[in-house]
């Protein structure tokens, strides 16, 4: 058994003001900061689950908003440290203090930094910790950001171990302290994912809801809860092995979709950014289909052998590795790149072997699998077609007959600066032209709604001249030929009317960015224009609101006054349209972005994709339907 005691604990540096600048350490204090501080708590937990130490972790949302993590691992030490204060009063108000800077604390950890449950304590009002340890229940409390407010006293005693923490967020730094029950539950299943040994409890008490998770097949599980709502050509391949002291464990699947959904995480730790490991498999997966595919005569020598994004077009992949201390790299802060070198040999000689036996011994699925492949082929040289005309657009007449009467382009040719606003009909595309900023602003009206590609096949959305007219203008291709360097725009800015047909376009276009050109979304290009919903006019005085709210409250004290509600673009002047929606020191914008792979690929598919039911139950489970409020002028 390893040690993990006093001596385990090490202090690199003491705590500085974290309250001063809390967006060093938790990012932002935001919803997205706020919710950061329970993955601190909750990783500490995750290290000892991981480690081999209990196998049960719960979460609360308090009556008074606070937060409660609890696991069952071995109970953060309570000896006196070398500093002469109490373990966990150094654990808790000393930044860089953890038992993850020894080898002989954790042989396994996602976190590195040891600044978390410090952190977490700067940015609280108060915290209580509870630890059952060596027969006996002890308890510190701290208060104000870190100072102790009960220093660590021995309770009772008792016969489990583990450590429950529960803090209550600063409400001056984070203005909204109301802990989102799916964000958490969401967080929480995929570590029951990732770990089949764990069972995690979710609840939110004041709504009194309460989710469970375990899954004793583990990724084999994740993959089937992402294609749950798809079209699979087989059941879930599982590949494990270890070699060089790196654990792989993977769960794959082919779809009949045309995007690839590839998620690791090391050390329970999500690698958004890939690294390594990914390139290892990838480079297998590629080899494997090759290597049979010429074997078996399926392909001929002579002809052009799969590339990568062939192979993995349809594939949902999730790789979990657990690496040592040691040899574990990661590439900036963030931890968001694995960089250990060795991680991409070892995976790659193990998928490749994997696969290789999976594919000899099941040759019916091999062979669908391969003529997907083949389709895939013909796809991507259309792409590559299409982004080869994008580049040479200006100087070709079809792609000047693609965009003739659409695009009306911004004077200057700059693509750090130049902006295009892609808008809803003509109408609206007039009064945006008349209230740009021609210098920098484009426009380009769709003349109705886009086709679904999320249905639809790839020749006919290639086909479609709507979705055309927006590859020629960004002019960066488009599917795996995409390349975000070569983009025309700084900014793309969907912006449609604020009714139901306007929400529909959203998400059509949503969906197309986000299946063909998702990089655009992950370099932060992809905005949202927000118009206003009403105009106030009272006396010779006039207000814009976004929300019925705000309406409300700019009303509330007022006798005469006007209310335009704008149904569409197209009913609003210039004037008006540039001061609230197109002008960059007045207007607001929605960025789009990616938080979470799985479920953002889990919801497209289930919004937009073929099946019915699962759209109707989460339409039914999520949106609460309420008729919009009626003001008539006074």
């Amino acid at each position: 058994m390893t040690k993990y005691d006093e001596s385990s604990i090490t202090i690199l540096k003491g705590l500085d003001a974290v309250r001063k600048r809390p967006g060093m350490y938790i990012g932002s204090t935001d919803k997205k900061g706020l919710h950061h501080l329970a993955w601190e708590i909750i990783d500490n937990s995750i290290d000892e689950i991981i480690n081999g130490f209990g196998n049960k972790i719960t979460v609360k949302i308090n009556e008074d908003g606070s937060l409660t993590i609890a696991d069952n691992g071995r109970g953060i030490p309570t000896g006196k440290h070398e500093s002469g204060a109490s373990t966990p009063e150094v654990i808790y108000t000393v930044l860089h203090a953890g038992g993850k800077f020894q080898s002989d604390g954790y042989k396994v950890s996602g976190g590195l930094h040891g600044v978390g449950a410090s952190v977490v304590n700067a940015l609280s009002d108060w915290m209580d910790v509870t630890i059952f340890r060596d027969g006996s229940i002890y308890n510190i409390k701290f208060e104000d950001g870190g100072k102790v407010q009960k220093p660590l006293k021995k309770t009772g005693t008792t016969n489990k171990t583990g450590t429950v923490v529960t803090f209550m967020p600063n409400q001056e730094i984070f203005k909204n302290i109301n802990f989102s029950y799916t964000t958490i539950s969401e967080r929480m299943q995929e570590s029951a994912f990732l770990l089949k040994e764990l069972t995690v409890e979710v609840e939110d008490i004041p709504d009194k809801k309460t989710n469970i998770y375990h899954y004793d097949n583990g990724l084999i599980s994740f993959v089937d809860y992402i294609n749950e709502d798809k079209k699979t050509l087989h059941k879930v391949v599982s590949i494990k092995g270890t070699k060089n002291n790196i654990e792989v464990d993977i769960a794959l699947q082919y779809t009949n979709s045309y995007h690839e959904n590839i998620l690791s995480f090391v050390n329970n730790v999500k690698t958004i950014d890939g690294g390594t490991h990914e390139v290892g498999f990838k480079t297998a997966i590629t080899k494997a289909f090759n290597d049979y595919a010429k074997d078996k005569g399926l392909i001929k020598a002579k002809e052009n052998t799969f590339e990568g994004s062939d192979a993995r077009e349809g594939l949902t992949a999730v790789l979990n590795l657990k690496i040592p201390e040691n040899i574990l790299q990661f590439e900036g802060q963030t931890k968001g790149k694995l960089g250990t070198p060795i991680a991409r040999s070892v995976v790659e000689s193990i998928v490749y072997e994997s696969l290789k036996y999976y594919l000899e011994e099941n040759r019916e699925i091999s062979v669908a699998i391969i003529e997907k492949m083949n389709k895939s082929k013909i796809a991507r040289e259309a792409a590559r077609k299409a982004r080869e005309e994008a580049r040479n657009g200006k100087s070709r007449k079809s792609d000047a007959k693609s965009l003739s009467g659409k695009l009306t382009p911004a004077q200057t040719k700059n693509p750090k600066i130049n902006e295009l606003y892609i808008v809803e009909g003509n109408s609206a595309g007039g009064t945006a032209k008349k209230s740009r900023d021609r210098k920098f602003q484009a426009i380009l009206p769709l003349r109705g709604k886009i086709i679904n590609t999320e249905k639809a096949t790839i020749t006919d959305i290639f086909k479609n001249e709507e979705i055309n007219a927006i590859v020629h203008c960004i002019g960066a291709g488009v599917g795996s030929e995409f390349d975000v360097k070569d983009i025309n725009y700084d900014k793309v800015i969907i912006m449609t009317d604020a009714d139901d047909d306007g929400a529909h376009i959203q998400c059509l276009l949503l969906t197309f960015f986000y299946r063909f050109m998702k990089p655009l979304i992950e370099e932060g290009h992809l905005y949202i224009a927000m118009p206003p919903l009403f105009k106030i006019d009272y006396g010779k005085k006039h207000e814009y609101c976004w929300t019925n709210d705000e309406l409300k409250e700019i009303i509330k004290d007022k006798t005469n006054y006007k209310i335009q509600r704008y149904k569409g673009l197209g009913e609003m002047n210039p004037g008006p349209l540039w001061d609230t929606t197109m002008n960059p020191l007045t207007r607001n914008l929605i960025k789009v972005s990616i938080a979470d792979s799985a479920l953002a690929d889990k919801r497209v598919s289930v919004l937009m994709g073929d099946l019915v039911e699962p759209r109707k139950e989460w339409i039914n489970e999520n949106v609460e339907f309420s008729l919009e409020d009626d003001y008539q002028m006074n």
